[in-house]
């Protein structure tokens, strides 16, 4: 009798560590295809948002004469008319909560980056209000979507498939970001360059990268002072309390929820003409 209850208990044990490896088995196998069925439809939204790219054209400060577009109507006494990016209007008319286009050279950043009225939204949702883990490259709510202030926040997950902000990582390393010192940033009545300054990695929760609120011009001095304390990479490029920034954010695995940021100074380099 109790040999065979032995027996019954082996057998009872030996099922029920089956049934676990089974459940972990198809738990795992779950997950791994909503991965790749998330990947696959972030990546697939992500081809048909490339129609929308502004492609790289003439500047109208960069005219074959050397005169601005504005010179050129008022010598021919035409009225200047004002820019639009048809690209982001298009854009903007299909998805309104875009804000504009972000490109990095030698990067996987090209996107589309949107405002929603929290910072919540779009790091779970993609730009068709679609769940999502990709989330969408986002401003912070706070910011003036027209980039008058003095610190704007982009922020953007960091995808291990190497999308959305992800490839900010190359710039993790100083010949990287030595050599790649800009970025530019499409908005539908304007065209910017990001002269990058810094590249840091910070708390989730600091409170002077991350304030987009900044309008003293002691508090604009205190966070220029800050930001090259804490840049684990740095160029001079001048930047004073006059200039505005550019907070480019995503998640970084060196400690438990850090943060890396690329920051920059932001300058109108003139209107795209002729856009298609």
């Amino acid at each position: 009798m109790t040999k065979n209850r032995g027996n019954k208990l082996k057998k009872t044990l030996f099922l029920s560590i089956v049934l676990v490896l089974l459940s972990v088995i198809g738990y795992s196998s779950y997950r791994l295809a909503s991965i790749n069925r998330s990947t696959s439809q972030e990546a697939e939204l992500h081809n048909r948002l490339i129609q929308y790219r502004t492609a790289p054209q003439q500047l109208a400060s960069d005219t074959q004469s050397g005169d601005s577009i504005f010179e050129l109507s008022m010598s021919t006494e035409i009225e200047p008319v004002p820019f639009v990016d048809q690209s982001i209007l298009n854009l903007q008319a299909d998805f309104p909560d875009v804000v504009g286009w972000i490109e990095i050279p030698n990067t996987r950043v090209y996107y589309p980056f949107a405002q929603g009225n929290d910072n919540d939204h779009y790091l779970y949702y993609d730009l068709e209000q679609n769940r999502s883990a990709a989330g969408t490259i986002f401003m912070d709510y706070r910011n003036s979507g027209e980039l008058i202030d003095f610190n704007t926040i982009i922020h953007g997950h960091h995808m291990r498939s190497g999308s959305m902000f992800a490839t900010l990582q190359k710039f993790n390393n100083q010949t990287f970001f030595d050599n790649n010192d800009s970025a530019t940033i499409y908005l539908l009545n304007a065209t910017y360059k990001i002269e990058f300054m810094a590249f840091a990695v910070i708390q989730p929760d600091d409170m002077i990268i991350y304030n987009p609120m900044i309008t003293s011009a002691t508090d604009k001095i205190e966070f220029l002072d800050y930001v090259r304390n804490v840049a684990r990479y740095y160029r001079d490029i001048g930047v004073t309390e006059n200039d505005r920034i550019v907070t480019l954010s995503t998640c970084n695995y060196e400690f438990t929820n850090a943060r890396m940021v690329l920051i920059g100074r932001l300058t109108e380099i003139g209107n795209v003409i002729n856009s298609k």
